[in-house]
């Protein structure tokens, strides 16, 4: 793992956090990244929740001379491969959100959709998804692709696959006005790059989903973006929609890029609209597999996906990390024939997009990582130790 392999293409605004190794155990640091280096820029902003709420933000952000310390290169940050080195010892990146609620759309591909809808009627079940995908995957293709959610084609569409017996709960928030916005993860939970990611051992169906994590200030202003894995258990979801939390909240099951990419003149919301993230997952078995993601191919805008998320109705003070979705649902058969994809442990996960960088995890039991101890009672009481008069 080195800095070319994790950074944008084209450089841009990125901010995040790092772990210093110290006498109190250590901490986290607000950092800037300029130059091949790792700035500290918490003595100006405490969290990157603060930071983001700034205005002139890319401007801000920038590692000011003589004020803000150079923590070291930023390969020196780095493990050597993923799930190794990130020992609280020694430094290393974190994700680079902090207070913010981690919160997901869901279902806003039309390739999640279906696949969404066969593991329900599956009840969980991969061998019995195989013969569903193949009975209705082309008319809810015919049915489904190009409609505008909320729209009287979708109305319309709705009333033919009740009458059809295929309607589902993920149609409603697929098609229907409202977008499904669940909670993710809660704050300071997120892995960053290099670490290990979770899965639970009863799990037996389970797969990565590679996203467009947009970071989004009190204000309801989206300020930047950053990639994510909504590390998902779909056999638990498929046997019913209300063990959501139980699929996706776990020890390691969010994982977010090391840098939030701010937006500034070279970087913006049509670049979020027009970008292709690219996964790749390789296992000890000599298993490989890659998928392109395509923004464009998104049901609702990310603009209409934050106003659902934050406004009037619900308010956010630190902020909010909001997941995209994705149109990734692998049915590529790993072990027996219409079994279809499920993680195994060690497998690595990367998800790469040009202008946004690289997040590569390593796969892993969730009870059999370390524990997620610093929260934010840890960070308050950091934050006292600092104000205290030497």
């Amino acid at each position: 793992m080195t800095p070319n392999s994790i950074l944008p293409t084209d450089g841009g605004s990125l901010i995040g956090r790092a772990w210093m190794p110290g006498p109190n155990g250590g901490e986290p640091r607000v950092v800037s990244i300029a130059d091949g280096g790792i700035f500290d820029i918490t003595d100006r902003f405490g969290t990157v929740a603060e930071l983001l709420n700034e205005p002139d933000l890319a401007v801000n952000a920038c590692p000011r001379p003589g004020l803000d310390q150079r923590l070291g290169d930023l390969v020196d940050f780095l493990p050597e491969a993923a799930g190794t080195g990130l020992s609280r010892n020694r430094p290393h990146l974190l994700a680079p959100c902090d207070l913010q609620p981690i919160k997901a759309s869901g279902v806003t591909f039309l390739v999640s959709l279906k696949e969404r809808v066969i593991e329900e009627a599956a009840r969980g079940d991969p061998a019995k998804a195989a013969a569903l995908r193949r009975e209705i995957s082309n008319e809810l293709d015919r049915r489904l692709t190009n409609i505008r959610p909320g729209s009287a084609q979708a109305a319309a569409a709705k009333e033919w696959l009740t009458a059809n017996h295929l309607w589902s709960q993920y149609l409603e928030v697929a098609i229907g006005p409202d977008a499904e916005i669940f909670s993710k993860a809660p704050p300071m939970s997120a892995v960053g790059v290099g670490a290990n990611i979770g899965i639970l051992r009863r799990s037996e169906w389970n797969n990565p989903e590679p996203e467009i994590v947009l970071a989004i200030n009190r204000n309801g202003d989206i300020v930047g973006a950053t990639l994510g894995n909504d590390v998902n258990l779909r056999d638990f979801e498929g046997r019913s929609a209300l063990l959501l939390g139980r699929a996706k909240d776990n020890n390691a099951s969010c994982a977010v890029v090391p840098f939030i990419r701010l937006f500034d003149g070279s970087f913006g919301i049509d670049d979020v609209r027009a970008a292709e993230l690219s996964l790749n997952i390789e296992g000890t078995d000599g298993f490989k597999l890659h998928a392109i993601s395509r923004m464009q191919e998104i049901s609702r805008d990310p603009e209409d996906l934050v106003r659902q998320t934050i406004g009037p109705h619900h308010q956010y003070p630190d902020g909010v990390m909001l997941f995209l979705g994705s149109m990734f649902a692998p049915t590529q058969d790993r072990d027996l024939p219409g079994r279809g994809f499920t993680h195994k442990v060690e497998d690595v996960v990367s998800i790469s997009s040009p202008k946004l960088g690289t997040l590569i995890n390593r796969v892993e039991y969730c009870d059999a990582i370390e524990l997620w101890t610093f929260g934010i009672t840890e960070l308050l009481k950091l934050a006292r130790m600092r104000r205290a008069p030497a």
